[in-house]
């Protein structure tokens, strides 16, 4: 549904402002939608965490994770945190694409003069050490309304007894949705067997065709016929599994080095797609008939037949 960032420096009153938030679209939104806030307490990280860049790494990742594990598109999302860094939360506006949620950042406004009082202030055991919140405050990458990670911004200055409940609501239920792009899309993963399918399709091709042209003058529209691993839906239970690919051949006499060359160049190209989900050209088919069907298309192309 969403996911709401609240960014803000240490102890200037971010869990305040999404309980609010969170009570107000608990009562106000559809019942059937679910509202969760997720905060370091909540997995047990420590604010010492922030004094050491490993241990800050691990809380960041620890945080992602539960993000990712609890994101969808029946709950309502409240981040609390401080948020700082603009990287990571570019990195859960990209989770939100992914996911299909709209996003909405919140960011709290204090001044570091406050947040050193109220730190001060604090009886829960959670204190900031004084060198820890000065380093953090210093730190701090400020959202801005400008950068399409962070907008929609709702800014709340630490005095103001109120946020604007109502406007974050209509940002919650009717906001734009972004779709997933290019660098946000989930790559599809290819098959255990990838490999083993390419290279048996590729050789059965080159293999056929050597033996069609052996038996007679090849040149124009073929239809080549080799053995498939996996029978297709086409295939009776008495039958042997077959691969029918069609393709256009020169009118002239191919060799097996011109034929083997192509098919390397080929195979070459599609094991890098087994680990980036896809070549330069588009995503990629794994199973026989595409395979074969591509790398035909392979052949054309290196031959210099037009299709």
């Amino acid at each position: 549904m969403v996911l709401i960032t609240i960014s803000g420096y240490p102890s200037s009153g971010k869990s305040t402002r999404a309980a609010q938030i969170h009570d107000f679209l608990s009562s106000a939104s559809n019942p059937q939608l679910k509202v969760k806030v997720i905060s370091d307490d909540d997995l047990a990280v420590d604010r010492a965490s922030y004094d050491d860049s490993l241990q800050e790494k691990t809380a960041r990742a620890t945080l992602f994770t539960a993000i990712t594990r609890h994101i969808a598109r029946d709950t309502i999302f409240i981040i609390d945190g401080m948020n700082y860094i603009k990287g990571f939360r570019y990195q859960l506006y990209c989770k939100a694409r992914e996911a299909g949620v709209r996003v909405a950042t919140v960011y709290v406004l204090a001044t570091p003069d406050q947040c050193r009082k109220w730190n001060d202030e604090r009886g829960d055991g959670k204190k900031y050490k004084p060198q820890i919140l000065d380093a953090l405050i210093q730190r701090f990458e400020e959202p801005s309304s400008m950068v399409r990670w962070d907008a929609p911004l709702f800014t709340i200055p630490w005095d103001d007894p109120m946020p604007p409940l109502e406007r974050i609501s209509d940002t919650v239920t009717t906001g734009i949705v972004k779709p997933p792009n290019v660098g946000t899309q989930i790559t599809p993963k290819a098959p255990t067997d990838a490999l083993r399918t390419l290279e048996h399709t590729t050789n059965a091709l080159v293999s056929s065709l050597m033996a069609a042209q052996a038996a007679a003058p090849l040149g124009g529209p073929i239809v080549l016929t080799v053995n498939a691993l996996e029978p297709s839906s086409n295939t009776s239970a008495n039958e042997s599994p077959v691969l029918r690919v069609r393709l256009t051949l020169p009118h002239r006499a191919l060799t097996l080095s011109e034929l083997q060359r192509l098919k390397r160049q080929f195979v070459a190209a599609r094991r890098k797609a087994v680990t980036l989900g896809s070549t330069e050209k588009g995503w990629v088919e794994w199973e026989e008939e595409g395979v074969g069907r591509a790398f035909a298309e392979f052949l054309e192309e290196g031959l210099g037949v037009a299709r």
